[in-house]
């Protein structure tokens, strides 16, 4: 037998275990920022690009995609070229893969601060952006699939198998999510080719699949590769892992509609992703168990190596996580849980335990193997273990309390059934010391990863040069009739990398097929509502901006059929109403309350006033002040691009509505900017401002050509469309 010579590629593996420490620091201390903005609302006063609209997607692209990105790139391209006797397919792709993404990575950081953003959770990125995404997740998944064909060992292991659904799933749904028509092609605006229900349908399709196969699946390749190594033991039950993978791959994708529950999407689409997220409990739970059990007889070790002690909270951690998402996807509690704080606790058991602690028990386990030597110090990593546990602690548990705390308040009502709390903010003020615990707890778990950062310096400051790796293996020669004899079919599926890859894709593809193309294509999902009439040209720039502010972050736009919020708030949310909404902007926060029925409830000198200083009209709030589009002049110029974009995507502006754009602008700006001029206070300052300009030759911008008022033409609009009869019925097309 050929016993063929060749080299693993460590140096490909150590720029990724590089870029994960550094980015993982710079998306943790990004979310500290966030959390201390919930305290201080105030600390970054006027500065736009640091505004928390603006921070909060650099927050969770950093964390995800930079900090688990890197660290799935840097587990997958260590473990597949052992697992499969073989270095990289190509060193070009290895390279493109690691120098792309830290562009993207890059890009998004320009971007995002910018305001640049479609505004679509984890998806926030623009067009151009999306392309390199693309492009970069190609050659990853080109690279991972050649190393399969080259390989020289047959059997394709279960990891494997996880890094192969991830491949072909985040493809498919990035790809699909993102659709999107630029306004023009040089330029970073763009719009959702879907629009409303299904928007907000195929959105939740793509993150709540973010979650399961870029958050997830990966790290349980990673799981099933590291843990049986650091722990030197096999894998608890291979047959075990073989429902795991086929079940979770399947049902994982029709669970999105969970995150919609009581909202204007159809009740069967709704239905549906309830009954497959209680369904998601047996293999997320089987996946746990096994890599619980893994550690059978290895327990002794746990007590003295980090690394495993990293890994056992990392699975214990997904297992949280994987029992509380089918809770939280049942009516009853979802009713209570939705837009509360309880989901952040439930999203960062996740984050911070399953993959902030598994890809800390790999980089402990990697470094001192690629810099052969030995990691500096167990104690440091023994202290940022616990450290970091107890920031979990300190960072889930207050926002537990104040989820079921917000969730009390806002439907309570007196016996004369007026609500307890009917102003919002009473709310919040009684959670502050919930941000506060929630802002110590992160500081903790983010100076243990600094302690990590330096104890792995130690380590590769005593160790060696990192050098691709000599490995031998025998030559992949053709499998015999006599040794398949009697083989099953899923054995024989584990050495056929391309029917694997077909199977993955056919698995993933049915539930997204089921769930989209009937609420797409059938009419009687989205009933017509008449009175629903295109944003005019100012209320559609002023859009723009609540997008690119990143106002969705922090205010809903879907009021849920309950007593409470139509109470409230005002009627509750049809999908009718979002029909020219590209994107949809129903958000799945409350850190301030909804605004689907703002429009008409205040002034305009009270949107002005609560721009600028938030505070002066509502005591308490805790949101910033955003005074610059106060005083910023305002682009309107693309505003005909940006018309005749929508028409391509169905909105009825008629030729005649695009070519008098500017006018109609213009009038509705001057009447705003009348308006304004009731109150006497901003009269005397504006003439004031005005003259003063005027005296010292100064450029003045006129209170009509600003921000401010665009976005005030659009907050007017917010649920002024539907019409209610006496008897409360709506007018539709078939009334």
């Amino acid at each position: 037998m050929e016993v063929q010579q060749f080299y693993y590629d460590n140096k490909v593996v150590k720029k990724f275990l590089y870029a994960t420490m550094f980015w993982g620091i710079i998306g943790m201390t990004v979310g500290l920022l966030l959390a201390f903005l919930f305290i201080f609302p105030n600390l970054t006063d006027g500065i736009s690009w640091l505004s928390f609209g603006r921070l909060r997607p650099l927050h969770t692209n950093a964390v995800i995609f930079a900090f688990v990105g890197n660290a799935i790139f840097a587990g997958v391209y260590y473990s597949t070229q052992r697992l499969l006797k073989a270095r990289m397919y190509s060193d070009f792709l290895s390279n493109f893969n690691f120098w792309g993404w830290q562009l993207i990575i890059v890009a998004a950081a320009i971007t995002l601060p910018l305001g640049y953003s479609t505004s679509k959770e984890y998806a926030e990125l623009e067009w151009p952006i999306d392309i390199a995404i693309a492009l970069v997740w190609v050659a990853f998944g080109a690279n991972l699939i050649g190393t399969m064909i080259k390989r020289r060992q047959r059997h394709l292991y279960v990891a494997i198998w996880f890094y192969l659904a991830t491949f072909v799933t985040v493809a498919v749904l990035h790809i699909f999510n993102s659709l999107a028509l630029p306004v023009s092609l040089g330029g970073m605006k763009s719009y959702s080719v879907y629009a409303g229900v299904q928007d907000a349908l195929v959105q939740w399709w793509y993150g709540h699949n973010a979650v399961a196969f870029f958050l997830t699946t990966p790290f349980l390749g990673l799981m099933y590769y590291f843990v049986p190594k650091a722990a030197n033991r096999p894998v608890y039950s291979y047959k075990l892992s073989i429902v795991h993978f086929w079940s979770l791959i399947f049902i994982y994708i029709w669970a999105g509609p969970h995150h919609l529950l009581y909202s204007a999407l159809p009740d069967w689409a709704q239905n549906l992703g309830v009954a497959f997220s209680i369904m998601l409990l047996a293999p997320s739970w089987g996946g746990m168990i096994n890599g619980l059990l893994t550690l059978r007889g290895a327990w002794d070790k746990v007590r003295t190596d980090p690394t495993l002690k990293f890994m056992v909270v990392a699975i214990t951690g997904y297992g949280m996580a994987t029992f509380e998402g089918p809770l939280l996807s049942l009516k009853n509690v979802n009713a209570i849980a939705h837009f509360s704080d309880w989901i952040i606790a439930h999203v960062h058991v996740g984050a911070l335990a399953w993959n902030g602690f598994l890809a800390f028990g790999m980089i402990y386990w990697m470094v001192p193997k690629i810099f052969k030597t030995r990691l500096a110090s167990v104690g440091l990593a023994n202290f940022h273990f616990w450290i970091g546990t107890l920031g979990i602690i300190l960072y889930a548990l207050p926002m537990y309390v104040a989820g079921f705390t917000q969730a009390l308040m806002w439907k309570d009502f007196n016996p004369d059934g007026t609500l307890v709390y009917g102003n919002f903010l009473e709310t919040v003020t009684e959670i502050m010391p919930m941000y506060w615990m929630r802002a110590i707890g992160g500081t903790m778990y983010i100076v243990g990863a600094c302690v990590m950062i330096y104890n792995v310096v130690l380590t590769i400051k005593s160790g060696s040069k990192v050098e691709d790796e000599l490995a031998e293996a025998a030559a992949l020669t053709k499998v015999s009739k006599k040794r398949t004899a009697g083989e099953t079919y899923h054995t024989w599926l584990e050495r056929k990398p391309v029917q694997l890859t077909i199977f993955a894709t056919i698995a993933i593809l049915i539930g997204g097929a089921v769930q989209i193309i009937p609420t797409i294509l059938v009419k009687s999902n989205i009933p017509t509502i008449t009175s629903v009439k295109p944003y005019t040209p100012l209320e559609l720039e002023g859009r723009d901006l609540y997008i690119r502010e990143g106002c969705v972050g922090c205010h809903s736009q879907m009021v849920r059929p309950f007593r409470s919020e139509v109470e409230r708030y005002g009627e509750y949310a049809k999908a009718g109403e979002f029909v020219y909404d590209h994107p949809f902007l129903w958000g799945s926060k409350r850190t301030g309350p909804d605004l689907l029925r703002v429009g008409g409830k205040y002034s305009d000198n009270w949107h002005l006033n609560h721009m600028y200083d938030p505070q002066s009209t509502s005591s308490g709030s805790i949101m910033p002040s955003y005074s610059w589009m106060v005083r910023d002049e305002h682009d309107r110029s693309d505003i005909q691009a940006k018309m005749k974009t929508m028409v391509s995507l169905g909105v009825p502006y008629s030729d005649e509505d695009i070519e008098n754009a500017i006018t109609s602008m213009d009038a509705q700006a001057t009447q705003i900017e009348k308006n304004l001029y009731a109150d006497p206070d901003f009269a005397t300052n504006y003439e004031a401002d005005k003259k003063y300009a005027a005296e010292n030759g100064m450029e003045f911008v006129q209170m009509r050509d600003r921000e401010i008022v665009s976005l005030i033409a659009y907050l007017q609009r917010l649920g002024t469309d539907i019409k209610i009869k006496e008897t409360g019925e709506i007018v539709t097309d078939n009334n």
